[in-house]
This record gives structure tokens, C-alpha cells and sequence, in this order.
């Protein structure tokens, strides 16, 4: 299957190019995404079987409730009654307990609106008059980087938007989902403030370096000074690939019209409308801060809860702490009204919504246009499933981890394998938590035993753990940007997914090098990684 957004033909490439191009047509002779991840589904089942009469398993450390366990595992073989049992009855709850489908769904709500009311157009006209077109692809990659703060926002909103505001610019919009999806998961681990994610693996390595450090204690800002230059990093290094590799192998884009009108300036109704757009912005964000500024705010916990974690951990909670349980858990809600109420005060300002029926039909409309994504959704979610229940992608971290404990690596060499060991188990385990709660045990002891510090040991697995989500069909996400590339597929072709994984395989390679060239140049020059941090034991 040829896709729209190959090179052509007879066109001087390099070995790397024609590397990438043999990724996308070999990919490409894949089924349609729906069928792969339905014959994935089926493979997993079989393979389950097979390993499981063979015996295959294995023995690890586990921290579980502040513990830690050895566990022994073995694949599980799901082609019995038990597991087919299993299959039947978790599918309903594996479709709507899929980390995408809710995020997807109500944060479109909100898009949609925006979009009908013609308030994404007018925003994307501003920013296409007052943007340098040079600087478009660090900006996309660099809101990619940020929008981590705001848990899966960036995949559900950014992604597409990226594909929109080059294709407002006259470039592929392919490479604007591209730009983007790089720097929202490409870059997880970066950003300039700290995350969700930093208290969260923070918690999992203080565990797991009490094993022989008793008392020892990692705290959410252990790795920021490293990663607010990752952060940097990750956008320079992303844009170049994106102006200098992505872009040009995708060629022309001779998919859908597009139909945007963003090179005219504003009416005198779209400049009335964002008047009220902004009014209602800066009233929104104000009514978020008081949820989660003041200390009896709704979002975030009373003083007695405070109280009651300083009593427990013996040291004051890191704001994200503080906000995690309830406003982090509000992100997509938010993330709805955020796009919601400036979008309806646009339409009332700009008169395209006259009533209240305007409304439901942009919803509606919003609605209808995800229909593709949540069959695959569907699909997809049954093969994780099976994949986790199987306990293939447990065997193989662990077998890595073994290998790598008996090569005998040490010192500075063993955080950078480290770092590609996890890159590679990322292909087969997602979610950075999960991993790193089975990885920590091993590693954060091993590598203390070995004088570095558990903090190091984390910043090395951070980097690993971002550098591959692009191209791994396991991370929740990737079935979703499948499905977004495809609406610029050219006509009566469909988006094959290794248009997708070839296009997106130069930023995983060059951010896994180049990030891994900064981890050591920044340890060897022996600066900190976070406030207050050792580099070494």
C-alpha cells in the first residue's frame, strides 16, 4: 500500500532515507491498523500458549505497599477457559477503561465548539500573522514539550492542532503531527515546571533505594535543572527534524482540501468575538486559580491534609503533591472548559452561535468525527490487555535486566545502558509508573552498590523511557495518532502505520543519541541534575 506521504520516486537519497523509506513500505504492507492490532490480539493469545507449555518465566524484585517482594512469573497462558473467560468478559471494561477513550472524548466536546464557532480558525489566522515562519516548528515541538504538565492533553488536543497550524502555514500537516507528537511524547520527560510525573516516579524510587539506603529519600524536583535543559534540547533538536527530515521526505500534501482560510486578517465580527473569547479566557483561569491558589481551595488539599503528610513523610509536600489528587485529576475537565467557554463567548461576540441548537450540532459534529478513533480504540485495547494479562512483556524486562547485571557494566556505562535498555523494553511495556516500579527494584540498588546515586539512576530511566513512546504501537496513544494522520491521507488510500512509525523514527533516534550525549557530558562535568542533588554516592 502507497501512501501519499512517500518520497518519490527517482528522487537522490541518502542511506538513512532510503532506511526510513524501506520502514514505511514494509510497514505499509501491514493491514489497516484495526486488522493488525486485531491479528496482534490473536498472535499474543497463541504466543501465550506456547511460552507457557514451555515454561518460560521469571524471578524479581517487586515494591508493593513501601515492601519489597520477590515475585516469580511466568507467561500465563490465556487459551484456556480461564483466560478466554477473561478475554470475554474484561472487554467492555478494557474499551471504556482505555487511558484514551474518556480524555478523547470529553476534551472534544470542548474542541468542538471551539472549532465550530470558529474560534480555532480566527486563533490560527492570529498566529499565522504574527508568527516568523521559520519558527513554527519550535513552537509546536515546544508546546508539545509543556503540555505534559497537563497530563494527556497534549495528545488529545495538540497533535491534531499541530497538523492544523502548518497546514495554515501551506506546510505538510503531516509534519505538524509529527512536530508535535514528538515534543508531547518524544519529550515527556522535559519540561520547565514540575509535573505530575516527577513526584510519581520520585515516590517509586525513594522505595526502592531504602532497600539498602534506609531513610533515603528522592524528592519531585530531583531531576528539574537536567530536564529544563532537556527541555531546550528536545525543541531545538525536534524542529531541526522536522524542517530537515521529516518535512522534506513527506513531500507535497496531495491529500483532502483543507479548505482554511488563514492568510486574511481578521473581520471586524472575529475581532469582536475574540474580545469576548479573551474576556471569558482570562475569567476561566481566574476561576481555576482560586480552585487551586488559595489553601481552602477546591482543587487541592485542606491544611489538614497537608498536616497529615508532613506527619507521615516528615518533610513539606511539593506543590504538584498538593494538586495531584484532585486538580490533576480534573486536567481533561478542565481542559474541556477551557476550549468550551472561550469558544461559546466567541460565537455569542462573533454571531456564529445564535442559540443554543448552534451549540449541539458543533458537538454533535465533534462527536461524529471520532468515530474511526474509537474503533480502534476498541481494537487496540483488547490486544493490551492480552499482552499485559500474558506477562510476555514482564519476561522480556526482566530477561534484559539479567543480561545486563551479569555483563558487568559499571559506572557511567551502566547508566547509559541504562538508558537504551529501557528505550527498548518501552516497546513492549508503556506507562513510565509501571515500568519503573518493576525496573527500580533492580537497578536503584544496584547502581547505588555501584556510587551512583538513586536520583541519577531515575534521570537515566526518564530518558529511556521518552525516546521510544513514538514509535511503540503498545503506548496508549499510538493507535489515536494513526488515526488523527489519517485525515490527510490522499484519497481512497489509507494511513498505513509505517508512514507513521518511519516518520516519527528520526526524532526517537536522534533525541535517544542526542539526550544521551547530554546525560553524559552533564555527569562528567559534574554538574547537578536537581536542587541539592549528588551525582554520586
Amino acid at each position: 500500500m502507497n501512501t501519499s506521504t512517500s518520497v518519490k520516486t527517482g528522487e537522490k537519497k541518502g542511506a538513512f532515507d532510503k532506511f526510513l523509506t524501506f520502514v514505511e513500505v514494509a510497514g505499509n504492507k501491514l493491514p489497516h491498523p484495526v486488522a493488525m492490532f486485531f491479528g496482534f490480539f490473536v498472535g499474543t493469545l497463541i504466543l501465550s500458549a506456547i511460552l507457557s507449555a514451555m515454561g518460560v518465566g521469571v524471578t524479581y524484585q517487586r515494591i508493593s505497599g513501601g515492601e519489597v517482594t520477590h515475585v516469580t512469573t511466568g507467561v500465563v497462558n490465556l487459551l484456556t477457559a480461564e483466560g478466554l473467560r477473561g478475554v470475554f468478559t474484561s472487554g467492555v471494561k478494557n474499551f471504556t477503561g482505555h487511558a484514551a477513550l474518556g480524555s478523547i472524548i470529553v476534551a472534544m466536546l470542548g474542541v468542538g465548539l471551539a472549532e465550530g464557532s470558529g474560534l480555532i480558525n480566527a486563533v490560527i489566522k492570529k498566529v499565522v500573522l504574527s508568527t516568523p515562519k521559520n519558527m513554527v516548528s519550535a513552537i509546536v515541538v515546544f508546546a508539545g514539550v509543556m503540555s505534559n504538565i497537563a497530563s494527556d492533553a497534549g495528545y488529545v488536543v495538540l497533535i491534531p492542532l499541530g497538523a492544523v497550524i502548518f497546514a495554515s502555514f501551506g506546510r505538510h500537516p503531516l509534519a505538524g503531527l509529527a512536530a508535535a507528537f514528538a515534543g508531547v511524547s518524544g519529550g515527556f520527560s522535559a519540561n520547565l515546571l514540575v509535573g505530575t510525573t516527577d513526584p510519581l516516579l520520585g515516590g517509586i524510587t525513594t522505595q526502592a533505594a531504602q532497600i539498602v539506603l534506609p531513610g533515603y529519600s528522592v524528592t519531585p524536583t530531583a531531576n528539574f535543572f537536567f530536564m529544563v535543559v532537556s527541555t531546550v534540547l528536545v525543541t531545538v533538536v525536534g524542529a531541526f527534524i522536522t524542517d530537515k527530515v521529516v518535512e522534506p521526505r513527506l513531500g507535497k500534501y496531495e491529500g483532502p482540501s483543507l479548505d482554511m482560510d488563514s492568510g486574511s486578517e481578521l473581520t471586524d465580527l472575529e475581532k469582536k468575538g475574540m474580545r469576548f473569547a479573551g474576556v471569558a479566557f482570562v475569567g476561566f483561569i481566574a476561576l481555576v486559580a482560586l480552585m487551586t491558589v488559595p489553601e481552602s481551595g477546591l482543587l487541592r488539599w485542606t491544611p489538614a491534609e497537608i498536616a497529615a503528610f508532613v506527619e507521615a513523610n516528615g518533610r513539606k509536600p511539593e506543590t504538584m503533591e498538593i494538586l495531584r489528587p484532585f486538580f490533576s485529576e480534573s486536567i481533561v475537565y478542565i481542559l474541556m472548559l477551557f476550549f468550551f467557554v472561550p469558544g461559546l463567548a466567541f460565537g455569542i461576540g462573533a454571531k456564529t452561535i445564535k442559540s443554543h441548537r448552534d451549540v449541539i450540532t458543533s458537538l454533535t459534529k465533534a462527536m461524529s468525527s471520532c468515530g474511526a478513533i474509537l474503533v480502534i480504540i476498541f481494537v487496540s485495547a483488547q490486544f493490551v490487555y492480552v499482552f499485559g494479562k500474558s506477562n510476555i512483556g514482564i519476561v522480556i524486562a526482566v530477561k534484559l535486566a539479567d543480561g545486563m547485571q551479569a555483563m558487568g557494566i559499571s559506572g557511567i556505562a551502566a547508566a547509559v545502558g541504562l538508558i537504551f535498555l529501557t528505550a527498548f523494553v518501552n516497546l513492549f511495556i508503556g506507562g513510565a509508573s509501571s515500568k519503573w516500579l518493576m525496573l527500580s527494584p533492580v537497578f536503584v540498588p544496584m547502581f547505588v552498590q555501584l556510587g551512583l546515586s538513586p536520583e541519577l539512576t531515575q534521570l537515566a530511566y526518564r530518558i529511556g523511557d521518552s525516546t521510544t513512546n513514538i514509535i511503540s504501537p503498545l503506548m496508549s496513544y499510538f493507535p489515536i495518532v494513526v488515526a488523527f494522520a489519517a485525515k490527510y491521507s490522499k484519497k481512497g488510500e489509507d494511513m498505513g502505520i509505517g508512514t507513521i512509525i518511519a516518520m516519527m523514527l528520526p526524532y526517537s533516534i536522534i533525541f535517544l543519541l542526542s539526550w544521551t550525549v547530554l546525560f553524559v557530558v552533564w555527569v562528567f562535568a559534574g554538574l547537578p541534575i536537581g536542587p541539592g542533588v549528588s551525582l554520586f554516592m
